[in-house]
């Protein structure tokens, strides 16, 4: 069921036309849907629960999106563009490795730190590189990015895992209490910092706009004046920084550093990535519909474990979400033409 069709039972009452402009609106705006759909699964689950709406728990469930929402913040950048990442958690896990192995050796941990985020930053410049010299298809590109720091990561952790002791490093797992009872992390503020800074530069900044219009469509963006290449370049640049982040917050949420960690890591950011509205194909979507879409798949997975719902049927539950996410798109991009 679409986003218009979940609304039509509060629309019954409205002429017309308010119903087909507020069906047209929702089928514009990406992040509707995803917002009804959250909204909708938190009731449900606060009914069949009984600790669902429990402070701790929504905590939890907040903290336990943390990563992968911050991946999928990246992953929204590169699908803007009409691409796909499935390096980001393999980029994301290599620099966990770097960051651990040289706080083991006694580096400092600004430089351990900084040298983490400037390996996701590089993966990102020569994945981005690649695409835009040779014009491969991303998917193939990241699929072989993939493949080769999935190996490099084993080979540079020769098999171990490495306990991270570091203050710098697991600082983003620090925990501090609002009110006195609600648990929050400092992850949770960086996380937040960079999504209002990634929704402001796409909606209030030329190269926002650029990246949309490339997505939306390449050569005609090439016509109208933008260097479509350097866009292109760009995002992939700021995605490898965001990866770089979500390392940190990684080790701040769980300080060991394991060469198999977030290995579902790129298909969970690209579920909440649909599930947040963005479209697969390039040029809409927005960064906070796939902040919507980061929570809809942490409460999901917390609601139907409460509920003793088994983890493969939490799997078939999500994968049927992006299957319809998908389908929503397709006809909303269809009502538009």
């Amino acid at each position: 069921m679409g986003p218009a069709e979940l609304l039509g039972v509060t629309t019954m009452s409205l002429t017309a036309p308010r119903r087909a402009a507020l069906s047209e609106f929702v089928l514009r705006t990406p992040a509707v849907g995803p917002a009804v759909a959250l909204v909708f699964a938190v009731v449900l689950f606060s009914l069949t629960t009984d600790t669902f709406l429990d402070v701790d728990n929504l905590s939890l469930v907040v903290q336990q999106s943390l990563v992968v929402g911050t991946l999928a913040l990246g992953q929204t950048l590169v699908i803007l563009t009409g691409g796909i990442d499935l390096a980001n958690a393999a980029a994301c896990v290599l620099a966990t490795l770097l960051m651990a192995k040289l706080a083991v050796g006694g580096t400092a941990s600004p430089v351990t730190l900084l040298a983490g985020v400037a390996v996701a930053v590089a993966v990102g410049l020569t994945t981005g590189g690649v695409v835009t010299a040779f014009r491969l298809p991303p998917f193939i590109v990241t699929l072989g990015v993939l493949t080769i720091l999935t190996a490099a990561s084993r080979i540079y952790a020769g098999g171990q895992s490495y306990p991270v002791t570091d203050g710098l490093l697991g600082w983003l797992g620090t925990r501090q209490y609002l009110f006195g009872q609600i648990e929050v992390t400092f992850g949770m503020g960086v996380a937040l910092a960079l999504y209002l800074v990634l929704w402001y530069s796409l909606t209030r900044t030329a190269w926002g706009r650029h990246v949309y219009a490339v997505g939306n469509d390449p050569e005609a963006a090439r016509l109208s004046g933008i260097h479509v290449r350097r866009t292109l370049l760009s995002v992939y640049v700021v995605a490898g920084l965001v990866y770089g982040v979500a390392a940190w917050q990684a080790l701040g949420r769980v300080p060991n550093a394991d060469p198999n960690a977030f290995q579902t890591g790129n298909l969970d950011s690209i579920t909440a990535v649909v599930l947040g509205g963005t479209s697969l194909f390039g040029g809409r979507g927005s960064v906070l519909g796939t902040l919507v879409g980061a929570l809809i798949v942490a409460v999901l997975r917390s609601g139907l474990t409460q509920a003793g719902i088994d983890n493969l049927y939490q799997d078939v539950a999500t994968g049927v979400l992006v299957i319809v996410a998908v389908a929503v798109d397709r006809l909303s991009r269809r009502r538009q033409r």
